[in-house]
């Protein structure tokens, strides 16, 4: 079993930034993705980033964040991190950190464990 807890979440003005923290607990959890997805209401979740476990050397960006957001994972910790820089409005969402799949994936059914979300507003 893994659980996620997200935190980080804000409030913040166009161009502004914010870093998520994804807390994973059990002990599966090294050996799957963890993901960011992100979602608006009467939208699909809508993958953002994810970063695979030990020695996988997978570190994926969506490429509507590359070049402002950045991802990485603590192993020995087990906490992932999206750090969100010149936030647009566009980038407001609930963001859902996700595992419990070896490989990345665009399709939230592949993934079995989810967090609860944390809240990103962005202000023009």
């Amino acid at each position: 079993q893994v659980q996620l807890v997200e935190s980080g979440g804000g409030s913040v003005h166009a161009g502004g930034s914010l870093t998520l923290s994804c807390a994973a607990s059990g002990r599966a959890v090294s050996h799957y993705v963890i993901s960011w997805f992100r979602q608006v209401p009467g939208q699909e979740r809508k993958l953002v980033a994810a970063v695979g476990g030990i020695r996988s050397g997978i570190n994926y960006l969506s490429d509507f964040v590359k070049g402002r957001f950045n991802a990485s994972r603590d192993n020995a910790r087990n906490m992932m991190f999206l750090q969100m820089n010149n936030l647009k409005p566009e980038d407001t969402a609930v963001y859902y950190c996700a595992s419990g799949t070896p490989t990345p994936s665009s399709n939230p059914r592949h993934y079995v464990y989810w967090g609860q979300g944390t809240q990103v507003t962005v202000s023009s």
